[in-house]
């Protein structure tokens, strides 16, 4: 799968590049918000062509498609653990923070999401913003 066919998928939640690029620009602090986001646009490509990261994003939406969850149960976890695992495998352990700020914060698309896709997301989102500012990403 290339990163073209994941975000098609995406798509039919009505999840874009452009909407996880102005939800994470949304709890963004900083100047030089413009070339933040282009960077941000880099590291999300280059990560939505990760087979770890598709599959992790892939079971979320398998998950959502085939599930069935009404609104977001208190007792479910497994979303949250495919948002933890996303963000941390891109981010490692420091991405820990973005993810949980994101997930309480719920910005931008991600207050439109269900449970295992707004997860799913803000772990990708919270990964990608850390290593963005980590020193050996180019």
């Amino acid at each position: 799968m290339n990163a073209e066919e994941l975000l098609q998928k995406l798509e039919r939640f009505g999840i874009t590049l452009k909407d996880m690029l102005d939800t994470a620009m949304e709890l963004y602090v900083g100047e030089e918000s413009e070339e933040v986001k282009r960077k941000l646009e880099r590291v999300m490509l280059y990560y939505l062509k990760d087979i770890n990261v598709q599959s992790l994003l892939m079971a979320a939406l398998l998950l959502e498609e085939n599930f069935g969850v009404e609104g977001d149960p208190v007792n479910l976890v497994a979303d949250e653990l495919i948002g933890i695992n996303i963000a941390e495998y891109i981010g490692g352990k420091m991405a820990l923070f973005n993810f949980f700020y994101y997930d309480t914060r719920k910005p931008g698309i991600l207050a439109e999401l269900p449970p295992f896709l707004d997860d799913a997301i803000g772990g990708f989102i919270a990964g990608c913003m850390t290593r963005l500012f980590q020193e050996d990403f180019e």
